[in-house]
């Protein structure tokens, strides 16, 4: 089963599991990280700063950004009858982006498992040799 933005549940979930965290605002992290994926503007690099900066942000803040990310796809909108290939460009490499945002959080979480892993080898080795 995919969601509007053709994402199944499992790669949704990795974007909602970082930004479901977030003690000093409330907002729909859904239709946050829909906005943010589609952001024609923001590089996968400044997404990602996003997406690890939200439980520090302000309600203010998320705010702001909302607005911005929505203001944003209504001006890409108004453009569209006369720039419509180039933002159809943008479009692919947002997704594109999207995509390799996605691996990054992947590949990150599967060095922390390991780490963890590695950690608990080390405790329990130090646990067997009384230190």
């Amino acid at each position: 089963m995919s969601d509007s933005t053709g994402l199944t549940p499992q790669i949704v979930n990795i974007f909602l599991e970082l930004t479901s965290v977030h003690p000093l605002t409330e907002f729909d992290e859904v239709h946050f990280l829909d906005l943010l994926e589609h952001s024609l503007s923001l590089s996968v690099t400044e997404k990602k700063r996003v997406i690890d900066a939200i439980p520090t942000l302000s309600q203010f803040q998320i705010d702001e950004l909302t607005k911005v990310f929505v203001d944003e796809r209504e001006e890409f909108k108004k453009l569209l009858s006369k720039e419509g290939d180039t933002i159809k460009e943008l479009v692919i490499k947002a997704r594109d982006g999207w995509n390799q945002l996605r691996e990054i959080y992947i590949q990150e979480k599967a060095q922390k498992l390991k780490q963890g892993e590695d950690q608990a080898k080390i405790d329990e080795m130090k646990k067997s040799l009384g230190i």
